[in-house]
């Protein structure tokens, strides 16, 4: 039969939902009264009852053990330097493209890499060389922890130290890459480091697929933002501290179709900037007209009083939390109206280079094409991508 070590009760105890523990407790007190233990003799038998009872639910641990991958679920805490080692299908070069980029964007850079013989890179990153910071709170909440993958405008990895109490509270693992600040390239490092940064966690540790967020600071929450939207189905929020944009432009085009709706229906966006920084603040109102605008409806916003360009403290962090841990529930008549009036927008459009082009004038079609990629992106495609094709077409 096997036997667990001294050290490792307090852990495995952790890792038990809390009516597993109540039923150990209960089974200790039954444990005493039957045998009338003396105090002396009290740990002895403890550590007996744990152990027995501990067994008994070893079918029902050991899923969350497995699901840590090669990082124990009992290492948690603040680690520095974290070196990760698998890849993800979403941080390709060629996904990146797919979801960040307009469809004609991305076109025409394959036709680019094609022309000039160059393979486009599978993957951008380097593992091997990257380093990570990750806090990991010390029990994992029931159904798993949730996930904050957090952009710096910073080149260091660290997490906020006025964060960690609120981090705790959400059960929230923090991650964070180095060398992925301001200066650092959006496409090639800053975004990939993000999704293989909530991969390699998700692999190592039980998260909950359903909580799993992306955020940043200034400019590094501009970017989460651009993350946020072109990867729903990883992220299903973003927080918003003091930095945000509008959508729907040459900066930060729509993603395809199917990804753009599930955007709208369950992510949500929290926003948050303090009261003083007012450049900042005007951008969130110009961020929020735009995702009401475009049928985003699931937005919060978060106070900071007294505040100017400042990380958010741990009173406004845990007002985000919360906020960003509230599941979105979509009003389907009011979506389903805002999304039929984009579509017939944009078909008027479509058709109005379909007029251009069959009249002979292409560049003029041209023209308002690539108006129309920058503002629908994925929305028009692949009726726009096809509409290129035949502009760009041999006379």
């Amino acid at each position: 039969m096997p036997r667990f070590a001294a050290d490792e009760y307090p852990v495995l105890i952790g890792l038990l939902p809390s009516r597993w523990v109540r039923v150990l407790a209960l089974g200790d007190q039954l444990e005493q009264t039957r045998h009338r233990v003396a105090p002396a003799q009290h740990r002895c038998y403890l550590v007996q009852v744990i152990e027995r009872r501990l067994l008994m639910f070893t079918t029902l641990v050991m899923p969350l053990l497995a699901g840590a991958g090669d990082m124990p679920v009992g290492n948690t805490g603040l680690q520095k330097n974290v070196v990760f080692t698998e890849y993800s299908a979403l941080s390709s070069g060629t996904e990146l493209a797919r979801r960040l980029l307009s469809p004609l964007t991305a076109m025409r850079v394959s036709q680019e890499l094609l022309r000039s013989g160059q393979a486009a890179r599978e993957q951008s990153i380097d593992l091997a060389v990257e380093k990570f910071a990750v806090y990991v709170p010390a029990h994992a909440p029931p159904h798993g922890y949730a996930l904050l993958v957090f952009v710096p405008p910073w080149q260091e990895a660290g997490v906020p130290p006025r964060w960690i109490s609120a981090l705790d509270r959400h059960g929230m693992i923090f991650v964070s890459a180095a060398n992925s600040g301001n200066v650092a390239d959006v496409l090639d490092r800053r975004e990939p480091l993000a999704l293989l940064a909530a991969h390699n966690v998700m692999q190592r540790y039980p998260v909950d697929p359903e909580q799993v967020y992306i955020g940043g600071f200034s400019g590094g929450s501009r970017v989460a933002m651009r993350i946020a939207l072109g990867y729903p189905d990883l992220f299903h929020g973003a927080l918003l501290d003091v930095g945000s944009d509008p959508i729907g432009d040459a900066q930060i085009p729509l993603p395809p179709a199917e990804l753009f709706r599930q955007f709208q229906d369950s992510t949500r966006l929290v926003y948050a900037t303090g009261q003083h920084d007012d450049d900042n603040l005007d951008k969130d109102v110009h961020s929020r007209d735009s995702m009401q605008a475009w049928c985003v409806f699931h937005l919060d916003t978060v106070a900071m009083p007294w505040a100017g360009h400042a990380l958010a403290d741990p009173a406004t962090l845990n007002g985000a939390l919360d906020a960003l841990l509230k599941p979105a529930k979509p009003d389907a008549e009011k979506l389903t109206a805002c999304r039929t009036r984009i579509e017939h927008e944009l078909n008027e459009q479509l058709e109005q280079v379909e007029d251009l082009l069959a009249g002979g004038k292409r560049d003029d079609a041209r023209t308002l094409l690539d108006k129309i990629d920058a503002h629908y992106g994925g929305l028009a495609a692949p009726r726009s991508s096809g509409l290129a094709e035949k502009i760009d077409a041999p006379r």
